[in-house]
């Protein structure tokens, strides 16, 4: 029952010697091999290379290398479908990408080794990030490991079902619009975005670039705070990339909350949230009362433009992104008659739906008589939205708000009304236009069938301190973390 662990739990023992980094990872391999079947959480993953960097960490630690040294040493990590890493497969959970191997590391797979981690796997997604339900990989729909009839979230769903079903002690996601906290949110584990820019994007291919941010999933809000101090920090590859020092998340993980000013958003609290969301929501905050944190009500008013802003913005970034991918240089192709029905044939077999349908959006946002209209309008709402931010956090350190609106939903519920898939995200997406820092944690369950509701934290930029603290002071008054799910 190794992969039932913690990171933080597995490093202890490591360390202790009381486990290997092989049993650690054999552990892994074993739930997988025993439930993905059913949860289709990975894509593919590569034992034989994964076993070798167990062994490197055995002899590490056999050597006297600490995990002062190395914080990682020994803990294997698994990875959404959009990291590249050299010499294992990258398909961004797309067809047109075809057989294309990694050529390089992403930097964070480079700070995750340089830590120690035994680095493996690639994890189902919706297609290039597109999504809120995984249901738009080109490949399968990846399950929640609390009813497999459910989804499990997007647009990093395998990232989520993979730690909550201890398939992996820790994962890396990304979130533009709330990928990284919804699934985290719907399969009842700990999902951070950071601040953009603390983390490095060099390596992760491009979604909507001044939106996407990396970041963790995990089964606790110390191996959140562990990881997420391994992979930030400044890279000269990345040009949004902050050069700012990184703190110890870890120091400040004392259980205290005194002293904590907490926002609740009043437009957050809207018509449509779930009943036992919002009483789940409630409770929350009645705890982080009890623990010392005072509450005020705060408002975030253009907040409303938020989905509309958002979806032009994305898809707008996407378009030019997404150029990329014609089938000349890398990945399938299509033959044509001529270059131009070559280009056409492999991109129209390449993407699926909702790729196309975003492309399509992005591409008419932009084109000539209505740039000003939409895009350049949608910029000045986002900076609107940003302000609205950075004015509520001169009274509060942090904001309080339901991760997603309802629990997890049924397979195929949503997938004939983009819409409402899109409202998914409704709570999330804004996060990303002002580009601060959101945690999700779990913070109880819908009563029958029982699944998880997530808590979201909203910090200041560069706050991921703060939410750290938050989180796991209210973790630690809590059982929600404790529960494991009937595929765990």
């Amino acid at each position: 029952m190794l992969h039932r662990l913690t990171v933080s739990e597995l490093v202890d023992q490591l360390g202790r010697r009381q486990v290997s980094a092989r049993e650690a990872l054999e552990s892994c391999l074993g739930q997988i091999g025993r439930i993905d079947g059913q949860l289709k959480a990975f894509l593919s993953h590569d034992p034989a290379d994964a076993m070798a960097q167990a062994d490197a960490a055995d002899r590490d630690l056999a050597a006297g290398v600490t995990h002062a040294e190395k914080p990682l040493l020994g803990v294997p990590i698994a990875l959404k479908d959009v990291l590249c890493h050299r010499g294992q497969p990258l398909n961004c959970g797309s067809k047109i990408l075809g057989n294309f191997i990694s050529p390089y590391n992403a930097t964070v797979v480079e700070k995750l080794q340089a830590a120690g981690a035994v680095v493996f796997g690639r994890l189902n997604m919706d297609e290039f990030a597109m999504g809120s339900s995984t249901e738009n990989s080109a490949f399968f729909t990846t399950r929640n490991p609390w009813d497999i009839t459910r989804i499990p979230g997007g647009s990093s769903g395998g990232s989520a079902a993979a730690v909550a079903a201890n398939e992996a002690f820790a994962t890396l996601g990304s979130d533009t619009g709330g990928s990284i906290r919804q699934p985290a949110a719907l399969c009842g584990c700990v999902g951070l975005k950071p601040t953009y820019g603390r983390v490095s994007r060099y390596g992760l291919v491009a979604f909507a670039s001044s939106l996407d941010q990396i970041g963790p999933f995990t089964k606790s809000t110390r191996d959140a705070a562990l990881i997420t101090r391994t992979i930030s920090g400044h890279d000269p590859r990345d040009s949004t990339s902050l050069n700012e020092p990184v703190p110890d998340y870890l120091a400040g993980l004392n259980g205290d909350l005194r002293g904590l000013r907490l926002g609740l958003a009043k437009e957050f609290m809207v018509g449509g949230l779930d009943p036992e969301v919002r009483d789940a929501v409630d409770a929350a905050v009645k705890k982080l009362q009890e623990l010392g944190a005072t509450i005020e009500e705060v408002s975030l008013p253009h907040s409303e433009h938020a989905v509309a802003t958002y979806y032009i913005i994305a898809t707008a970034e996407a378009s030019a992104n997404l150029a990329r991918f014609d089938g000349v240089r890398y990945g399938a192709r299509v033959a044509g008659a001529d270059p131009t029905e070559m280009y056409e044939r492999t991109r129209g077999a390449g993407f699926g739906a909702e790729v196309k349908r975003r492309i399509i959006l992005g591409t008419y946002v932009l084109s000539s008589g209505y740039y000003d209209a939409y895009y350049l309008r949608a910029q000045k709402v986002r900076t609107l939205i940003r302000q609205d931010f950075l004015e509520a956090f001169k009274k509060v350190d942090a904001i309080v708000s339901p991760t997603t609106p309802t629990a997890a939903f049924k397979l195929g519920e949503k997938t004939q009304d983009p819409l409402q898939m899109y409202l998914s995200d409704i709570f999330t997406i804004s996060c990303n236009l002002a580009g601060i820092s959101g945690l999700s944690l779990p913070c109880g369950f819908t009563r029958e069938p029982k699944l998880p509701i997530g808590l979201q934290l909203l910090g200041q930029p560069l706050g991921e301190s703060t939410l750290f603290r938050i989180a796991h002071a209210y973790e630690q008054a809590t059982p929600w973390h404790r529960d494991v799910a009937p595929l765990g």
